[in-house]
């Protein structure tokens, strides 16, 4: 049979509803509108024929005879037909999500942004210390841990630092580069988020916030159902960008991972990264009172090392240097310190012992340690001899108590206090093009959730940008 369709009226079936304990399923009919033979794709209940909206039309909805509905197939989820449609719906107004519906929505693509916060963006807020470490100039692949370490190229190469930058300048904010490459703005990290919602205004994306989202669901081979405490929806394209499991009072939650392992994506397992050390019992005691004392180290686990800042703290070991250095740390593992690498200590007090060989050694090592580091350090008789006391050797012995200390942490402070989650969505199992899972068509998941972890100043950011960026292409 072929069904005449007129553009101009619009056949409505408001005087039933599908209750959720209706079945449905598909029936495709030929139709004609003018000359043009179209398909049209129903979604039949026991109710009666209601058209599928694939595009801007909604054409036809029609009782349904009771011979036809023996096709009704029992075993297919619920569709209600107070669910709304969109192209996209992304799981996430983080910095990820936020990119992606800004490139989507420019493609002329409807797009809504689900989130169960009272606000987008809370962790860009957040973020270097209220001023946003957007990016980083020397960002490369070399700079993110993942078990697939070439996953993240083609997604940084598509969109750089200076891609972001642009934005940033396009949108008048002042920023500027505080060391190693990392760039922060000159007033706050709201005048980003600012920034991404008025490109979400432009680009007519719809953002729902406060929303709890109850479960997904694949529709058919195309289309999935979102089921929200505000509602159903449902779209072609469903985008998980829900992050990681750091920092759990900014809402943070394993739904991203949930969602993958519901469609069969391997999951690797995830732990803490970008996090401070805690350290045991006796270290902790130990160590105690030099909580606020910072100086630069080389921290090294054996297979990677970082020379930046380390800060004693009242709960073990933080800083630059250790959050790094945390996300290849393994339980069990000890960690080597060299305390102010830039000087060599064993040649420094072996020349003060030659030009001034009756001075104490604590006078010398204050030359270059807080006071209250060398009283711990170092017993009091130690510190009162004089150095010419010392033979050369014992100097060095000395002098690499501070520049080969090793360090045995009991743990780290977990994902309480981590700015990133190691692990999650296999990269294996997504394309590193378009972000869209090779096993479940119209399923995408970019930013934290994936199994790219970037290092501290502005990499995670960056990678953020980046595969909202590609997966917006496409969706």
């Amino acid at each position: 049979m072929c069904l005449p369709v007129s553009d101009a009226i619009h056949y409505s079936f408001s005087s039933c509803t599908f209750p959720s304990s209706i079945p449905y399923s598909f029936l495709v009919f030929p139709a004609q509108v003018g000359n043009q033979e179209i398909s049209l794709r129903f979604l039949v209940s026991g109710y009666g024929l209601c058209p599928f909206r694939k595009d801007e039309r909604s054409i036809l909805a029609m009782p349904l005879p009771a011979r036809t509905r023996r096709y009704v197939n029992p075993h297919l989820s619920v569709y209600n037909r107070s669910m709304k449609q969109y192209d996209v719906i992304i799981i996430g107004a983080g910095a990820a999500g936020l990119m992606c519906a800004i490139e989507a929505g420019k493609r002329g693509r409807s797009v809504l942004v689900i989130d169960h916060a009272n606000k987008p963006g809370k962790k860009i807020l957040m973020s270097g210390g209220g001023r946003c470490n957007f990016t980083n100039l020397n960002t490369r692949s070399e700079n993110f841990i993942s078990h697939n370490p070439h996953f993240c190229k083609s997604a940084l190469k598509r969109y750089t630092p200076a891609d972001f930058i642009a934005l940033v300048e396009k949108h008048q904010i002042p920023y500027h580069e505080k060391t190693l490459g990392q760039l922060f703005c000159d007033d706050k990290s709201k005048d980003i988020v600012n920034m991404l919602l008025t490109e979400c205004d432009a680009a007519n994306v719809v953002i729902q916030l406060e929303t709890e989202i109850g479960k997904v669901q694949r529709l058919d081979e195309r289309l999935f159902v979102v089921n929200t405490n505000q509602g159903e929806f449902i779209c072609q394209s469903l985008v998980i960008a829900t992050g990681g499991l750091s920092i759990p009072t900014l809402g943070a939650s394993p739904l991203g991972y949930k969602i993958a392992e519901q469609f069969g994506i391997k999951m690797w397992p995830t732990r803490a990264g970008l996090v401070p050390f805690t350290l045991h019992v006796a270290d902790k005691e130990k160590y105690a009172d030099l909580s606020g004392i910072a100086l630069n180290c080389v921290v090294n686990t054996g297979e990677q090392d970082f020379c930046e800042a380390m800060l004693f703290t009242h709960r073990g070991l933080s800083g630059p240097a250790m959050l790094q250095i945390s996300s290849y740390w393994l339980p069990g593992q000890a960690l080597t310190v060299k305390m102010l690498p830039e000087i060599n200590l064993s040649a420094e007090l072996s020349a003060a012992k030659k030009f001034q060989p009756n001075s104490a050694l604590k006078k010398c090592l204050q030359d270059f340690f807080p006071k209250r580091l060398i009283d711990i350090w170092l017993s009091e008789d130690c510190l009162s001899n004089t150095l010419h006391s010392y033979t050369d050797k014992q100097l060095q012995t000395i002098a690499a108590s501070f520049q080969q200390w090793q360090i045995k942490p009991n743990g780290t402070e977990g994902y309480r206090t981590a700015e990133v989650t190691l692990g999650g969505v296999d990269c294996d199992a997504i394309s590193s093009k378009t972000f869209e899972a090779h096993s479940v068509k119209g399923l995408y998941f970019i930013g934290e959730v994936l199994d790219v972890t970037g290092w501290l100043g502005g990499y995670n950011f960056q990678w953020a940008w980046a595969s909202g960026f590609a997966a917006g292409q496409v969706v």
